[in-house]
């Protein structure tokens, strides 16, 4: 059997989600504008790339994904939601 548990404080849920939220969070890379020089195209990238090459295969999966796409999936109860809209980047002063 499934349980369910508040992310925040710990305190049981009902199975049905009668009783909680769903918090999801997506954190992703901001993608700048894409612009080229001719001095851009007709530059030889291989040592640029072979260097990327070898820093990925040296990096973790995780430490890879964290640089570009992560989400997140939390079950809140009614007080931690309240709390998380009061201040969603605790972290961060308000």
């Amino acid at each position: 059997m499934i349980k369910y548990r508040c992310d925040g404080c710990h305190r049981d849920l009902r199975r049905d989600g009668s009783d909680h939220f769903v918090l999801k969070i997506e954190t992703f890379a901001a993608a700048g504008a894409l612009e080229f020089s001719k001095e851009d195209l007709e530059k030889d990238h291989r040592a640029e790339m072979q260097s990327i090459m070898r820093d990925l295969a040296c990096a973790t999966p995780d430490d890879i994904e964290d640089q570009v796409y992560r989400s997140f999936r939390f079950d809140l109860c009614p007080a931690c939601h309240r709390a998380y809209l009061k201040q969603p980047l605790p972290l961060l002063p308000s």
